[in-house]
């Protein structure tokens, strides 16, 4: 019985940190200053990632060895199945072009065993999408919407699930850019 009640308890809070992580991302819709609303888009991911169980390094920088300021800037790190997954984040009111996703593959590419995941709250160019295909010969390279994230909150779908089926969309069918709903 006290087994039972220790699971039904663990569901219970994972509800609640869902809801609680939902709540500040639908917050964020509101924020119009768009640095505010990337540097807590950062903390709503790492919260996101964290109610899943997933393991991460928060959102990090790089700097150079001879005083060269930031020579990069990562989003956030999660480990799924044993897989590093590179994530990055853009919440811009236009697509996201080829510039964009060749910064993020350079910094997937120089770590070897690494795989990308690249979110956007605007979608991508077609050139875009064609660039990571092209990459997939070599890295596995998800992209996913926002909206994709709103609707797994909404359904408390599984977040580790949604990534394996990303992920696996990327290599089999070589579509980076594949709609998964859970």
């Amino acid at each position: 019985m006290a087994q039972k009640n220790a699971e039904i308890e663990k569901i219970r809070k994972k509800k609640e940190d869902i809801a609680r992580v939902k709540a500040k991302l639908f917050a964020l819709f509101s924020e119009k200053n768009s640095q505010k609303r990337g540097k807590a888009l950062e903390g709503v991911l790492n919260s996101l990632f964290q109610v899943y169980g997933i393991l991460i390094r928060e959102a990090f920088v790089l700097k150079g060895d001879e005083g060269e300021g930031i020579i990069e800037q990562i989003d956030g790190v999660i480990e799924i199945d044993g897989h590093l997954y590179f994530i990055e984040m853009k919440w811009w009111d236009k697509p996201i072009g080829v510039p964009e996703i060749s910064q993020h593959l350079m910094r997937v590419y120089l770590r070897a065993e690494s795989r990308a995941v690249i979110i956007s709250a605007s979608n991508f160019t077609e050139p875009s999408v064609d660039l990571c295909k092209k990459a997939l010969q070599q890295k596995v390279v998800t992209l996913c919407s926002l909206q994709e994230i709103v609707v797994l909150l909404e359904r408390e779908g599984d977040l580790c699930e949604f990534i394996r089926k990303k992920a696996q969309a990327a290599i089999i069918d070589r579509e980076p850019l594949v709609e998964v709903l859970m």
